[in-house]
């Protein structure tokens, strides 16, 4: 790891933390924004009122001091509502101008909720400002500093008119209510915001920084996962699952950011997790896209349940080798498919950073080296 990415990653794990630190149960979500804003690029939260999504928008704006701006969307919101009421003064000398000060081209950060109720006149001024960071505005063209436009919506978009702009949320994320599980830190967080004891977001970076973030993004090397990449492409294809071209380029970014993330200039498979943020488009894509990367790319929660499927055989075997007598010829199976089991687990791990998983396998490696002691025992080796 060099000595920048190691810098940039230590930062924005510090920006996810802080991001996610007063929400229960939204580590997600707050994972979604953190990529978003690393790369550059725009992300939509789907789900029900309620669930903390502009609240997380908010505070990632904080963290970062960046110019926010927030806005309800219906059919009937006109483009002076987002992006300025005309300058009358200028208008009477033959200008025509915007009045943009604390409106949507002057933000670094921007949350439009309920995007799809969006209206063709806002619709299209809304395409160019997230493909191009240009506001089309009569005869005039203003570049806008938008870094990323985060949108929420209730329901994913079914009118054909909206696929255009759906399609530029590169990150589309399913937020759910909480499981009962969190009810009980859910309650005590709540009355902590109400009671003005949960701590406001202060910055941490600005918007200088964060160019420097998204430097590193664009100079991870990506060329170890791109033949993985186009396989998995082939395995959502066949399962009805389509990804647009434009995505498919898009993609390469959301998987340099979570290399850079974790502390890596180089992307391997375990960055290909963040299809399940960019690839679903309907509501049951989501669990559908999960099942496949669970099962494609070995995950760390596919890794954890393999080592628990081999902890619970390791100990099956163990009792049946406790009732074997000395010299039993079953125990020569036994050495040799514990061994086979060892190296299984060694190459389950292999390239594996995390701590539960690395600190499980060597359980489990010197949990088969006492049991194959025991063997060798019975054997008189």
């Amino acid at each position: 790891m060099s000595n920048s990415v190691g810098r940039v990653s230590k930062l924005m794990s510090r920006f996810l933390e802080e991001l996610e630190a007063p929400f229960i149960g939204r580590h997600e979500e707050a994972l979604v924004l953190t990529l978003a804003i690393m790369s550059g690029e725009h992300a939509i939260l789907i789900g029900e009122p309620g669930t903390a999504k502009s609240a997380l928008v908010r505070r990632a704006s904080d963290l970062l001091n960046a110019r926010f701006f927030k806005y309800l969307l219906t059919r009937f919101t006109e483009p002076s509502e987002l992006f300025g009421p005309l300058d009358i003064k200028a208008l009477r000398e033959g200008l025509y101008r915007r009045v943009t000060r604390g409106k949507l081209p002057e933000a670094d950060i921007a949350f439009l909720d309920e995007i799809f109720n969006a209206n063709s006149a806002v619709l299209n001024s809304l395409l160019s400002i997230m493909q191009e960071r240009v506001l089309y505005d009569g005869y005039t063209e203003i570049r806008v500093p938008l870094w990323s436009l985060i949108g929420a919506s209730n329901k994913t978009p079914e009118e054909p008119e909206l696929e255009a702009l759906y399609d530029r949320f590169l990150y589309r994320h399913y937020v759910k209510p909480l499981e009962a599980d969190y009810w009980d830190k859910l309650l005590s967080a709540a009355w902590k915001i109400e009671t003005g004891e949960s701590s406001v977001g202060m910055p941490i970076m600005d918007m200088g920084q964060l160019k420097e973030v998204n430097k590193a993004v664009l100079n991870v090397n990506l060329e170890y996962v791109k033949s993985r990449l186009i396989k998995l492409f082939l395995a959502f294809q066949e399962k009805g699952l389509h990804v647009t071209d434009r995505r498919k380029g898009k993609i390469l970014k959301a998987i340099a950011a979570h290399a850079v993330l974790n502390g890596r200039s180089t992307a391997n498979e375990s960055d290909l997790i963040v299809l399940k943020y960019t690839v679903p488009k309907d509501i049951e894509d989501f669990d559908k896209v999960s099942i496949i990367l669970m099962e494609e790319l070995r995950t760390k929660d596919r890794v954890l349940r393999e080592l628990e499927e081999i902890k619970s055989n390791i100990e099956a075997s163990y009792k049946a080798i406790e009732r074997m007598q000395s010299f039993d010829p079953k125990l020569i199976d036994y050495y040799r498919s514990l061994k086979s089991t060892r190296n299984r687990i060694a190459s389950l791990v292999k390239d594996f950073e995390d701590e539960e998983i690395l600190k499980m396998a060597d359980e489990l490696i010197e949990r088969i080296d006492d049991i194959i002691q025991e063997i060798m025992a019975k054997l008189n080796m």
